[in-house]
């Protein structure tokens, strides 16, 4: 639905987009996570055909950037950094004005619906300009589903947005999901990435990783099990050291903290020497990475 192929942006001398190549299957919620001036935004004016690349292909809804750039306009949905709403326009007509411009049928029935499953429906008739950013951003996502288009570039949807419309806007893009769009989103808030990205790929100008968010952990970190004992005794680390699958040993106060391979397959074993050995296992956890941990760790290794 989505595929790039050595997708490059230059302004000047900046090297804004380096030869990015992925490709986002139909369904799929991707996220595109990356500091400030990483190309993020770039990368999606490319693809939304507002922006004509320097080098390399881009294909978006099975038409050609660059080629077929009218297509893939009336076949997307785009939520870009600014609204660009008319503020003398109510929320209603300002939908009704987009939705004529893309020819959607029953517009009306459309408007309706988003702006109740988006919590505006009852403001409908005021201005924009006397709208809130959270509710500017939100009519903004009601303009780019009004088509129903098949494929959706956000860029930063939640940006500055309070805790309960950000939920809002989360469930929206979720409820998006289970209707099988293809959704590239763009955002700094890595637990939203996390909860709603199927994949997701850290981009610094180029590509650094690409990986669903588990794969990622797992490969940056491993798995971490921590067995909480009752007591601690010195040989239960030295007993565990001889299973080759341990990465990683740690004690902090009562605590084992293992880094291995295949945790479900393994921890038995360890359980067994453990209490063979006479620990007193109250409970075992898993040590879970956060996105975060994994998006600073690969910034960090980019710039090593």
């Amino acid at each position: 639905m989505i595929k790039t192929e050595n997708l490059t942006r230059r302004f000047g001398d900046i090297l804004a987009v380096d030869r990015l190549t992925l490709e986002i299957p139909p369904g799929e919620v991707f996220g595109f996570l990356g500091p400030n001036g990483a190309g993020k935004t770039t990368t999606i004016r490319m693809l939304g055909a507002l922006l004509a690349p320097s080098a390399g292909q881009a294909w978006v809804a099975g038409y050609q950037v660059g080629e077929s750039d009218k297509e893939i306009r009336q076949r997307i949905g785009l939520l870009p950094e600014s609204p660009g709403l008319y503020d003398a326009l109510s929320a209603e007509r300002n939908l009704a004005f987009y939705g004529t411009m893309y020819g959607v049928e029953n517009p009306d029935a459309q408007i309706e619906r988003y702006l109740n499953m988006l919590g505006l429906w009852e403001r409908r008739h005021e201005p924009v300009g006397t709208f809130s950013k959270g509710m500017r951003q939100k009519l903004a996502i009601a303009r780019a589903v009004l088509h129903e288009p098949k494929v959706l570039l956000l860029d930063e949807p939640t940006s500055g947005l309070d805790p309960q419309m950000a939920r809002l806007v989360r469930e929206f893009i979720a409820e998006l999901k289970r209707e099988g769009r293809t959704i590239l989103l763009s955002t700094h808030n890595l637990e939203e990435a996390d909860r709603l990205c199927d994949r997701v790929a850290v981009f610094q100008s180029h590509l650094l990783a690409l990986d669903t968010p588990s794969a990622l952990r797992q490969k940056l970190f491993g798995r971490t099990v921590v067995f909480h004992l009752a007591q601690m005794e010195s040989q239960y680390q030295e007993i565990l050291r001889k299973f080759d699958f341990i990465n990683e040993i740690k004690v902090i106060e009562e605590k084992i903290v293992v880094r291995l391979v295949n945790p479900e397959g393994n921890n038995p074993l360890l359980v067994k020497a453990l209490v063979q050995a006479g620990a007193q296992i109250r409970f075992i956890g898993e040590l879970r990475r956060s996105l975060e941990d994994v998006y600073l760790q690969l910034v960090q290794n980019s710039q090593r």
